[in-house]
């Protein structure tokens, strides 16, 4: 039976700095993301990063990307150095990666931080799982719409599904996939399912149409990333080193991600009439509804 996601379940889950926190234990969130066709994703997914809370992003990308990441945001960092987790795909054209960027992708997906893969970074996940034999690599979260998962159980050897189709079954994809592959599936929709690899299912439902318009996926990898590197640093801080985040934590944070980022359209819808927002109103919203849902 599926759990449908609630503003008290995603205020359990979110939490306020503290006096003895810092940039570490907030959590460092590394971003391989957009592209020179689609450098607006990148600054999309840093600035919704940004907008949830952490102590620190850390954006590598092509030169255009960063000079808008940064004119929007100069508080990012662009030097390479220490993550907690990773944020990589989103803007990005499989088909046009180099041969660089895809041995730098697969280095992130087969190390030990945690990563959340989009878009352009879906189709190298079954051949990395595979290669690493599913349980160990990145505990990681994919993030991908009906299509996109349709190709990526195609490239792990599941059965073909049309996910489009009147009466598909989503969530059984999604946990059958999730099974397969050991990674939390984060199936975008206006009905959301996260599965685990241990078969808990998590629904969010959109609390508005308006939300289905260009680049609002890339905030949600931002919102994710900015969860999932949270949760690393307290976790880093409990343990007094390193620690790990299980696949269970993954599809809690996941499913609140979602959960945020539905409520900040509606939040940036409501600012305007009801009217349609863009991915930056909704971006811009986040920090509104993080804030809200700490106070209730």
């Amino acid at each position: 039976m599926a759990i449908e996601w609630s503003a008290e379940h995603a205020a359990g889950v979110l939490e306020r700095p503290t006096a003895s926190d810092d940039k570490y234990s907030r959590g460092v969130l590394g971003v391989r993301t957009g592209s020179q066709r689609y450098p607006g994703a990148a600054v999309l997914g840093v600035e919704a990063a940004h907008r949830t809370g952490l102590g620190m992003v850390r954006y590598l990308g092509d030169d255009r990307s960063t000079a808008l990441v940064l004119a929007r945001r100069p508080e990012t960092v662009t030097a390479d150095g220490r993550v907690q987790a990773w944020l990589a795909g989103s803007g990005t054209d499989a088909s046009e990666r180099s041969s660089a960027e895809t041995a730098a992708l697969r280095e992130v997906l087969a190390g030990a931080v945690p990563v959340v893969a989009d878009a352009g970074a879906l189709d190298l996940v079954a051949d990395v799982r595979r290669e690493l034999h599913g349980d160990d690599g990145a505990p990681l979260v994919v993030t991908p719409h009906d299509r996109e998962l349709a190709r990526l159980r195609e490239a792990a050897g599941l059965g073909v599904i049309d996910l489009t189709a009147p009466g598909a079954d989503r969530v059984a994809a999604a946990v059958d996939t999730a099974e397969a592959l050991r990674v939390t599936v984060l199936l975008k929709g206006a009905r959301t399912v996260v599965a685990t690899p241990e078969g808990t299912v998590r629904t969010v439902e959109s609390p508005t149409a308006w939300l289905a318009t260009a680049g609002t996926g890339d905030v949600l990898g931002g919102i994710l990333g900015a969860l999932v590197a949270g949760a690393a640093g307290r976790a880093e801080r409990a343990a007094g080193g390193d620690a790990t985040i299980g696949t269970e934590e993954l599809g809690v944070l996941a499913a609140t991600a979602a959960f945020v980022h539905g409520r900040a359209a509606a939040a940036a819808s409501a600012q305007r009439g009801g009217g349609p927002v863009t991915a930056l109103d909704v971006a811009d919203a986040v920090a509104s509804v993080v804030g809200a849902l700490l106070g209730d």
